[in-house]
């Protein structure tokens, strides 16, 4: 026995610097096996080829086939020794092809994927064989280990509400990555009528109905849209003290589409809307028809992104509109002096879970490979690539180069950062402040990010899951709530459907079942607590 241990040991390769196993250790009697799984599945062949199934971005889908093609992943690949065979679901298709992919015995080694849309949530796919979860491998992931050890928030997000680490997830560690839309407004425009930034729901509308009657694009028509935004909008249902869904008062769940303070909402959007001061194609406005409005000079404020909103229309009109200006407004209050509640936030635990399946012959190395995601080094790559082919060190700060930021052939900047990381994406690391200051690199877009994650958001729901047992039965509901609902915000606001029907329409709701989803959001809650 001591012979054929010492023979073991000779044969184990050297170990790298980055920390990674070249050869699976079958039998060795401190690695504890997971749920369902026998020795006979594990392979003593080193780890050098990973089949990867992740959805593309789309806009890593307009300018590659593979991700394999990113600086980012072809120089982890130099550094671990290990080629990733990527698999990507057709554009569009992603919840299609992942359905038939679980149905089938065989699996990728891993999967990138939001775990709890699959039927039943993360949770049931363990249980259904699935994937592995990630408790008995932690000793192999020191870094991934120490991140979750220091904040255990972290890992109550990253797990199920049996205690079990889903996969390895994609992490916004600080506010003003979690935090990136709001509302905007032409700052040119209040300068022009000298107007202050609004703040209360009362300032908006004195604000609109001057963008309304002023003519502030100065063309000397009355084509202004002083406001462009979707039903429902959280930014401004906020202001109300209530979201467009479920939040908690003391840890009791409610719905904000039923509480008195929706109908008030609603009736300020109806004023808005009567009065011309809301874009009358607020319920049918597509992407194109958005853009349009705004580059044709027509809209005041909206609601956006940091990067793909005020970035990339601040670029289009540069040189059409130079005195465009878009500057971030607080989250509306209804009071003068008050703090907003409710604003746009992600959970720094995204919720896009890089799992290994059941189908993994490799399960040790593949955990010591994603843990290098984690590294410091690791971290580097994943958010800005190579150093000297897409970033250099400018007094310790990682900048990206001008052949990145200014894109020789002409690619959008959200494009071009695609072509060399995944910052701006997902994936199994830790995401980078200095990605966003320079992805969003004007003032006003990082002045916005301040000003949008002004909101407490103490009343926000947690990243919780129904249980098993209720999943169908809660997805049958809120889709008909969600569908009834939808179609009643427009008709309150447009006034097709009387406001003196508000409780009428609350009543339809209880009927439909909202009392029982929100008792499904509380134990939930309870659950999510108690991890």
């Amino acid at each position: 026995m001591q012979m054929s241990r010492n023979i073991i040991k000779k044969l184990i390769p050297v170990i790298t610097s980055l920390g990674l196993v070249a050869t699976a250790m079958a039998g060795c009697s401190s690695e504890k096996m997971p749920k369902g799984r026998t020795e006979s599945t594990k392979s003593t062949q080193p780890l050098s080829n990973l089949s990867y199934w992740k959805q593309m971005h789309p806009d890593a889908a307009a300018i590659m086939k593979s991700y394999g093609e990113i600086t980012a992943i072809q120089e982890i690949e130099n550094k671990t020794g290990v080629k990733i065979d990527y698999q990507h679901p057709a554009q569009g298709q992603a919840g299609e092809q992942f359905n038939l992919m679980m149905a089938s015995k065989s699996l990728p080694d891993v999967v990138e994927y939001s775990w709890n849309n699959y039927p039943g949530g993360a949770q049931k796919a363990i249980k259904d064989g699935k994937i592995i979860p990630l408790n008995d491998y932690l000793d192999q992931a020191p870094n991934f280990k120490k991140l979750l050890d220091e904040n255990p928030e972290w890992r109550r997000q990253a797990s199920t509400d049996d205690g079990d680490l889903i996969g390895f997830p994609f992490i916004r560690p600080v506010r003003k990555l979690q935090t990136h839309s709001g509302p905007v407004i032409r700052k040119d425009w209040l300068d022009k009528l000298d107007l202050p930034i609004p703040r209360t729901i009362d300032e908006w509308y004195t604000v609109l109905k001057a963008f309304k009657e002023q003519d502030p694009n100065g063309n000397g028509k009355a084509d202004e849209i002083p406001i462009m935004m979707g039903a429902g909008e959280l930014a401004f249902t906020g202001a109300f003290g209530i979201p467009n869904g479920f939040y908690h008062e003391g840890n009791t769940v409610k719905y904000g589409p039923v509480q008195p303070e929706y109908k008030q909402y609603l009736e300020a959007m109806n004023r808005w809307y009567n009065e011309g001061l809301l874009d009358k194609d607020f319920a049918a406005n597509d992407s194109k028809m958005y853009d349009a409005k705004i580059t044709g000079n027509q809209v005041g404020a909206a609601v956006m992104a940091v990067g793909g909103g005020m970035g990339r229309f601040m670029d289009l009109m540069e040189s059409k509109e130079p005195q465009f200006k878009l500057i971030a407004t607080p989250y509306p209050t209804s009071q003068s002096g008050g703090k907003p509640i409710f604003g746009q936030m992600d959970n720094q635990i995204v919720g896009i879970f890089t799992a290994i399946t059941e189908s993994n012959k490799h399960i040790a190395e593949t955990v010591k490979f994603f843990d290098y995601f984690y590294s410091e080094e690791g971290r580097m790559i994943m958010n800005f690539g190579k150093e000297g082919t897409s970033y250099t060190m400018v007094d310790g700060y990682p900048k990206y180069m001008d052949s990145v930021m200014n894109n020789p052939e002409g690619l959008p900047l959200a494009q071009s950062l695609k072509q060399h990381v995944l910052s701006a994406d997902a994936g199994p690391f830790l995401q980078d402040v200095r990605y966003m200051e320079q992805y969003a690199a004007r003032p006003e877009q990082q002045e916005a990010l301040t000003v949008w994650a002004e909101p407490s958001n103490e009343k926000r729901m947690p990243p919780i899951t129904i249980a098993r047992e209720n999943n169908s039965r809660y997805a049958s509901i809120m889709n008909d709530i969600d569908t009834y609902k939808n179609e009643m915000i427009v008709k309150f606001i447009m006034g097709a459907e009387s406001l003196d029907k508000f409780d009428e329409y609350v009543a339809t709701m209880k009927s439909m079942g909202i009392d029982e989803a929100i008792q499904m959001q509380q134990s939930g809650l309870e659950r999510y607590n108690n991890r």
